[in-house]
């Protein structure tokens, strides 16, 4: 590690999708699933992020804390109290982007009444929206970290007749004329499928004025979502529906200098044409037991130093 002490440091982790059940396989029945074990992991994540020194300022739960297996087996209630349990051991704040997981299991209605609501973790006003799981906070001087809600445009999670969910499922229609809209075959954009979501306006419109005051304050931005925004830190497939035009706000600026996402469980990493770096991080679910998927990221006036540990890589982000 550097000579000189960082500035802070956070934790960082994806998908962990925790279920009380048998390994599973993913959809397409391939790739293993580790639902009862992915708690264990975290619990040891917990545990190195508690010896960390200096301290943690917080930690980023990148979304999925909890598997859609959930729902089928009641179980939602008790597996979310398992996950924030485990994580509410570490005396620091815990801020949680919101995934398609979460809303299997639960209305974007009573997420804001559960611990996946982070929004009160000292942070500043999000977008006008109530549920819109969108905010910001500063963790040190001149250091802004922005989390953003990539399911505000989404039918997971939104009663049927409200103007949201009529307005989400038009443009997934109008994208994507499969019969089951998880399915990508043949689409000219595929990431407009039901797993994936997007930013409304509103949010883009709030998150470019949060953006412009921090260049007029000389900030560094650190972005978090669920969804990645820009296609070669994923696959094909698993990025925001609208990722151009979240892109675009922040290739605006001048303050961003990471964008932090799970969902795509294997990972990726791009620096983007603006100098921008793009981390997916590995998931948890598909983790063997004798392994793991986290990190500690350690803030300098000049780079990101992301120590990482079992799947997930070591990587030094320069700004």
């Amino acid at each position: 590690m550097e000579a000189v002490p960082p500035l802070f440091c956070f934790g960082v982790v994806a998908d962990i999708q925790y279920a009380d059940a048998e390994d599973g396989y993913d959809f397409g029945g391939r790739r293993r699933r580790y639902y009862r074990h992915s708690l264990n992991l975290l619990r040891a994540a917990v545990e190195a992020w508690a010896a960390e020194k200096p301290p943690l300022a917080f930690v980023l739960q990148l979304g999925d804390s909890i598997d859609g297996l959930n729902a089928r087996s009641g179980q939602s209630e008790r597996a979310l109290e398992q996950v924030l349990a485990a994580l509410g051991r570490l005396p620091v704040p815990v801020h949680h982007a919101w995934g398609n997981h979460e809303l299997y299991n639960f209305s974007r209605a009573r997420l804001v009444h559960t611990g996946l609501n982070s929004r009160s973790c000292g942070a500043a006003a999000g977008p006008p929206a109530s549920d819109c799981q969108a905010y910001h906070f500063s963790p040190a001087a001149r250091f802004r970290v922005v989390v953003l809600d990539g399911y505000d445009l989404s039918t997971l999670g939104r009663e049927p007749g409200s103007a949201r969910y009529q307005e989400s499922l038009r443009l997934l229609r109008k994208k994507n004329p499969n019969d089951d809209l998880n399915d990508p075959t043949g689409l000219k954009e595929p990431q407009f499928v039901e797993f994936n979501g997007g930013f409304s306006q509103a949010q883009l419109d709030w998150f470019n004025e949060v953006l412009k005051f921090s260049d007029e304050n000389q900030e560094k931005v650190i972005v978090m979502g669920h969804l990645p925004i820009h296609p070669d830190a994923s696959d094909w497939v698993c990025f925001a529906w609208n990722y151009k035009d979240a892109l675009s706000v922040i290739h605006a600026h001048q303050c961003v200098v990471c964008f932090l996402a799970g969902h795509l469980h294997d990972g990726g990493y791009c620096l983007d044409s603006h100098g921008i770096h793009h981390l997916t991080l590995e998931g948890i679910i598909e983790t063997p037991p004798e392994s793991n998927a986290f990190g500690t990221v350690y803030v300098y006036k000049d780079k990101m130093i992301l120590k990482g540990r079992g799947r997930v890589s070591d990587r030094v982000m320069h700004f």
